[in-house]
């Protein structure tokens, strides 16, 4: 009987003392520092979820900072104050699986800063870390200029692409868009405020650079310019063969400039899965989903080229070499002319469109890769066919297009395949629902195993890994400097912790 009190005297006890030990969890900065966390329940919720869907990382706390003092002043206090937390840096939360996110630290909003200045020669933007794409785009067409490397999807931020290498239809030309950045500003994990370029800080600056977070937060991204075209004119051709595919595709990504295309990708289309025949005639479509049907697979070649003046001779040359040189199956091809804006932020239009059908906030276990030149026909064999095609449904985009690897900086922290000199992107872009998460993340894992045991090197891009020595054969021989980099910028491992490197 006596336990028993004791029992129920110290449940008592627990019972009065939990909502204090709760209130000691909040983090309550001092008023010195001047800073306004927000820790409303609308606040919190839209900064626990990410654009995959998959994971919930509750914060403390939000802040909305007016200027990069204030973030500053956040972790100078995280690093020294009396109470260590950790910091994420956040804009529109495209991560996959919570990178962007931080347990019971802080959440920095980063579209809280956004702004572009383009310079009076128009070489260059000085761009806010938390300005989205299509705003950066907008801002500089307006004087005539725009960046020159474009993710598919522009309702981004300057800063997050940067953290991770900023990829898309442009790379092979261009480089990603970590490669076209003359200089930042970024807070350091202790809270200096540094500015850095190849000539300054330069050991920041390429850490930064694809450096998923760990170093710095980018406040500012000076990028590089060029001419803004007025149009483009977009194609998508079909292949039965997956040689002659990638044979052009290749071709294509190998020609100069005044001859070649300025954006070239490719997707599949499967039999298990939805085929958007859309960008064809009507006339076509029905003929597509049999083809479709018939080969099991249909490769899609998407190609643009920008233009001013369509009675330029290069115009003609280009249509001519497409429409005529080019293996693709006789009489699938189609070409829309639209402009450039319509063009870069094509992928919106799709968003509108899945959103309206309650598609777009659902879970997206997407797994992205680099695989070697060398090997992608076998991918091709094990992977696509052997793996994807055998499913009973596939929900999503596959995405399967060359680069050229001389367009990326070694110094930087972002990671490819580096043995060969063309390196091809894939997007395994599936959607999912709550329930068939777990069948879909399996997929992904029986995907890599798969490209293991058959010796294919790959990489992964925008990954997730949960144990350290993942990530040290992720960088490979770039993982003392990574290391290192972090004791010198974030000594107390701060910054990004929803990355789970360190």
């Amino acid at each position: 009987m006596a336990n028993l009190r004791l029992m129920i005297t110290l449940v008592t006890v627990l019972i009065y003392l939990l909502p204090s030990y709760i209130k000691s969890l909040e983090i309550i900065l001092p008023k010195s520092l001047n800073l306004t966390l927000l820790d409303d329940a609308s606040t919190i919720s839209a900064a626990s979820h990410d654009f995959g869907n998959i994971t919930t990382v509750t914060p403390g706390g939000v802040l909305c900072p007016s200027s990069p003092a204030e973030i500053s002043r956040l972790l100078s206090y995280a690093a020294n104050g009396e109470r260590k937390f950790q910091v994420a840096a956040r804009g529109q939360g495209h991560s996959l699986k919570g990178q962007a996110g931080v347990l019971n630290g802080v959440i920095v909003n980063m579209t809280c800063l956004a702004g572009v200045v383009v310079s009076d020669d128009m070489k260059y933007a000085d761009v806010a870390g938390g300005t989205l794409w299509v705003d950066v785009l907008k801002k500089t067409a307006e004087k005539g200029v725009s960046p020159v490397s474009w993710t598919d999807y522009l309702h981004v931020t300057v800063g997050g692409t940067l953290s991770n290498a900023g990829i898309g239809g442009e790379v092979f030309r261009n480089g990603p868009q970590i490669a076209n950045v003359l200089e930042l500003d970024v807070i350091t994990g202790k809270g200096e405020m540094l500015a850095c370029s190849p000539q300054l800080n330069s050991e920041l600056f390429y850490g930064v650079l694809g450096g998923l977070g760990q170093f710095g937060i980018i406040t500012r991204a000076r990028i590089v310019l060029n001419h803004a075209p007025k149009r483009a004119k977009w194609f998508r051709m079909l292949y039965s063969d997956f040689t002659a595919f990638t044979k052009d595709q290749e071709r294509l990504i190998s020609m100069p400039n005044d001859i070649g295309v300025d954006y070239l990708e490719g997707q599949l289309f499967m039999s298990n899965g939805v085929v958007d025949t859309s960008f064809f005639p009507l006339s076509d479509q029905s003929k597509i989903a049999d083809l479709v049907k018939s080969h099991g697979i249909i490769y899609v070649l998407e190609v643009a080229k920008y233009y001013d003046d369509p009675t330029l001779p290069t115009i003609g040359q280009v249509v001519d070499m497409l429409t005529k040189t080019l293996s693709y199956l006789p009489g699938f091809i189609s070409m829309h002319d639209v402009t450039y804006f319509d063009f870069l932020n094509r992928v919106k239009a799709e968003e509108d469109k899945l959103r309206s059908l309650g598609l777009w906030e659902v879970p997206h276990p997407w797994l992205n890769l680099y695989v070697p030149k060398s090997r992608i026909l076998d991918f091709h064999n094990i992977v696509v066919k052997d793996i994807l095609l055998k499913q009973n449904s596939t929900s999503g985009l596959t995405l399967l297009y060359p680069s050229n690897r001389n367009k990326w900086d070694n110094r930087m922290s972002a990671m490819t395949t580096d043995e060969e000199d063309v390196v091809y992107i894939i997007g395994i872009l599936q959607s999912a629902t709550p329930q068939n998460v777990p069948e879909v993340e399996s997929l992904n894992d029986k995907i890599i195993r798969a490209c293991k045991d058959s010796g294919i090197k790959i990489k992964q891009y925008l990954m997730h890994y949960t144990r350290q020595e993942e990530w040290v054969e992720h960088f490979g021989t770039k993982w003392s400097e990574f290391s290192k980099r972090k004791d010198l910028f974030d000594p107390k491992k701060l910054l990004s912790p929803g990355q789970d490197i360190f």
